[in-house]
């Protein structure tokens, strides 16, 4: 009895210390293709970024003014001015390595601001939404909600609303509402960010039932 329970306890072990092994060496490999990324990243020159996908704010269509006694949708609104006049981009989910990769070291700062606007951008519009949403006002939060997705924002909770909005608030029959849910199941799946399953889990399961 002593020597198979031992046997087994010996190949237990090796199996273990193999495992160890592989993963160390993949962690090395993968460590190493990182550091060359970088290293590579590092050296490349200035391109241009006409290419990027601006995001322009559509001002004459947000629905300034609808809420005037209320402070957080007031800052809100002065916030969504100013960044209209500034550049934005949602680089959600691509590393800085890329983008030095695609763009070049040198382009790397005005970047991470255009994406630090897009981030301010999009909590703005959740906040913005939401207290037109409670406020009742659901036809102006349906503005600012469809503007927020068109963005491709990854915050649920700006999700959530829209999808409340548009399946039992903005007069669609069930049919209009559904078509109009499923048509954004694309652009859910384009999303890169850890909340982009939960986000298609409520869509498909609104536009199921």
């Amino acid at each position: 009895m002593f020597m198979p329970l031992l046997t087994s306890f010996i190949i237990f072990i090796i199996i273990v210390q193999h495992a160890i092994r592989r993963s160390d060496a993949k962690q090395k490999s993968d460590d190493a293709a990182f550091f060359k990324r970088e290293h590579d990243a590092n050296f490349v020159r200035k391109k241009s970024l006409e290419d990027l996908d601006y995001i322009r704010i559509p001002v004459d269509r947000l629905p300034f003014g609808a809420l005037p006694d209320n402070a957080e949708v007031r800052h809100a609104e002065d916030t969504v001015k100013q960044l209209a006049a500034e550049k934005i981009v949602n680089l959600t989910g691509i590393s800085n390595t890329d983008l030095k990769l695609k763009y070049g070291t040198a382009n790397i700062t005005p970047l991470t601001e255009y994406d630090m606007r897009y981030l301010e951008l999009a909590r703005t519009l959740q906040k913005w939404g939401r207290e037109l949403y409670a406020s009742g006002l659901y036809a102006e939060a349906l503005q600012v909600l469809t503007f927020a997705v068109e963005t491709r924002t990854d915050i649920t909770g700006t999700w959530h609303l829209y999808i409340e909005c548009v399946r039992y608030h903005a007069g669609f029959s069930e049919e209009e509402s559904s078509g109009i849910l499923k048509s954004r199941i694309p652009l859910a799946e384009s999303l890169d960010a850890l909340s982009k399953e939960a986000i298609l889990r409520e869509l498909k399961s609104a536009v199921s039932e």
